[in-house]
């Protein structure tokens, strides 16, 4: 079955073909034809292509839209050019996976989508008012583009985290708050918390309720999850992506009276506050230099600039600060997993993370971490009580596997 993967922004859509079946999942056999990416959507796109593992083509073309720009990459797919053997005309696409961000209380796992399922995502758009609406543009354009027989899948980024305890996911606030507008926490990066909480139980041969383990999504954005018995327990963005680690250029956690006194030092509206958080916050706001974790720690090395210290140190000190309340909540683990751009790449901040958490029984190899950049390793010594394990996520996988999972009547496992 080969299956396309979509992740649609506002201006930018990610797309994989990824060969999957049951068999296929079984055996750790599925077979990634294509991936590539459309830029710049609603003018002169930039449109990468990478066959396998092969070299990659960039192509430009005039796209308005995620319509022009799905129709763009099918054509193209199906054409002779791709030189993808497995799909020689828009046929050989035999269904089609969605990263759909938020799915609210109504869905906890993932779902054929149908009329009512695209209600159900339309009804959590003031949940995300960013993403849903994009997601939904993509799903749209996939059945205006190749009929509404063509079976897709929606996979939603915060089901993983429905497992949630009440008193995990309620805030401290008047209750039929709650019962209203359901604000609540819901967690973001299940796909990617999901995923290597799979390949952590794969790497080491356990059931899924043999796992316990803290996973630290590192990237621009930012999240971790407590994950005992296999399911999340606790995770640190909450209603919105906007609550826990400090991420590229969101805050993360900040006392709630600071909105209000920012807005009227500034002369600001409550939304345009919200915005700086977003957007003006996080390594960009405390170093006034860049969101890239690369570049700061560039800049610390070459010219000990003394905000990209700060940011990096704050960033470092957030993310150790949540792993020892997760051990606490769980009353122990026995791993910490790396992932995301920075967590499989930067050696340096998982090294910063994990001083300090000794305590833990955690210790630290230093040439094995060194080693380890964007593949699965062990970082820890021999014997070393709490493992650190460095996994790189693979979240276009897992929306193939279910995607393939639901079209054919097999239950997603978590």
């Amino acid at each position: 079955m080969n299956i396309l993967v979509l992740n649609a922004g506002s201006s930018s859509l990610k797309f994989q073909i990824i060969a999957t079946d049951l068999d296929r999942i079984r055996q750790d056999a599925d077979a990634r034809l294509l991936r590539g990416e459309v830029d710049r959507i609603g003018g002169e796109a930039v449109v990468t292509f990478q066959k396998g593992d092969g070299p990659k083509q960039k192509l430009t073309a005039s796209l308005r839209d995620i319509s022009a720009a799905l129709d763009y990459v099918i054509r193209w797919i199906a054409s002779p050019d791709s030189g993808i053997s497995e799909i020689q005309s828009v046929s050989d696409i035999h269904a089609v996976g969605h990263r759909v961000v938020h799915g609210g209380e109504l869905f906890t796992d993932s779902a054929i989508i149908t009329d009512e399922v695209v209600k159900g995502i339309e009804n959590c758009i003031d949940l995300a008012p960013l993403h849903n609406p994009t997601n939904l543009r993509g799903i749209r354009a996939v059945r205006d583009l190749l009929g509404h027989q063509m079976p897709q899948v929606a996979v939603f980024d915060t089901a993983f985290h429905h497992s949630l305890p009440v008193h995990a996911y309620l805030y401290a606030i008047p209750y039929h708050l709650y019962l209203r507008y359901r604000i609540r926490r819901y967690g973001f990066h299940g796909i990617s918390h999901r995923y290597v909480a799979y390949r952590y139980r794969t790497l080491r041969n356990l059931e899924r309720d043999q796992a316990n383990l803290v996973s630290l999504h590192l990237g621009n954005g930012c999240s971790a999850a407590a994950i005992r018995a296999g399911v999340s327990l606790d995770t640190s963005m909450g209603m919105t992506p906007l609550e826990g680690l400090v991420m590229g250029t969101r805050s993360g956690d900040v006392d709630p009276a600071v909105l209000s006194l920012i807005a009227s030092k500034e002369g600001l509206s409550l939304h345009e506050v919200e915005s700086m958080l977003n957007k003006q916050s996080g390594l960009l706001g405390i170093s006034g230099l860049t969101n890239d974790m690369r570049t700061l720690q560039g800049e610390l090395t070459e010219h000990d600039d003394r905000r990209a210290r700060l940011a990096i140190e704050i960033f470092c000190y957030r993310a150790r600060k949540y792993i020892g309340a997760y051990l606490a909540a769980m009353g122990g683990a026995d791993a910490i997993v790396f992932t995301g751009g920075i967590g499989e790449n930067s050696p340096e901040i998982r090294r910063r993370i994990c001083e300090g958490l000794e305590w833990a029984g955690l210790s630290l190899d230093e040439n094995k971490n060194q080693q380890a950049v964007g593949r699965e390793e062990v970082v820890t010594k021999e014997g070393s009580r709490l493992a650190v394990y460095v996994i790189p996520t693979d979240e276009e996988l897992l929306i193939a596997r279910d995607t393939a999972r639901c079209i054919l009547g097999e239950p997603n496992p978590s």
